[in-house]
C-alpha cells in the first residue's frame, strides 16, 4: 500500500470511541487489531527507508571522514513527515480497509 498518498492526520486528535469499536462491538479487540496494523505499517515504512539510505550508503574504514549526502537527508525528511503508523492504522480501520478475522471458538 502507498502510504505517502494517506489522509491520515500529521499531529494528534480525537477519535469517536463508538466509531472506533464499531466493527467490532468490541474497544480493546479494536485497539488490538489496530496496533497489529500499525506494527505492521511500521516494518514496510522502515524496510522501505533502510532501502533507499542502502543506496547512498558508503563503506569507509575511516572515521575521520564524514560526508553529508543531501539526497539522503532529504529522504530522511521525507519519511519523518510522513503521519505516523499508528494515525495510518487507525484512519484505515475507520475507513474500513483493515482485513480481519476471529477463528471460531467451537
Amino acid at each position: 500500500m502507498d502510504y505517502k498518498d494517506t489522509q491520515a492526520a500529521l499531529s494528534t486528535i480525537t477519535y469517536n470511541k463508538n466509531e472506533i469499536e464499531a466493527q467490532t462491538e468490541n474497544i480493546y479487540e479494536a485497539i488490538s487489531i489496530i496496533a497489529k496494523r500499525a506494527t505492521q505499517i511500521n516494518s514496510d515504512l522502515k524496510k522501505e527507508l533502510v532501502d533507499k539510505l542502502d543506496e547512498f550508503a558508503t563503506y569507509n574504514d575511516s572515521l575521520e571522514e564524514v560526508f553529508e549526502n543531501k539526497e539522503q537527508i532529504e529522504v530522511s525528511k521525507f519519511y519523518e513527515r510522513l503521519p505516523k503508523p499508528t494515525a495510518i492504522a487507525v484512519e484505515e480501520w475507520l475507513n474500513e480497509k483493515v482485513y480481519f478475522r476471529t477463528p471460531d471458538a467451537e
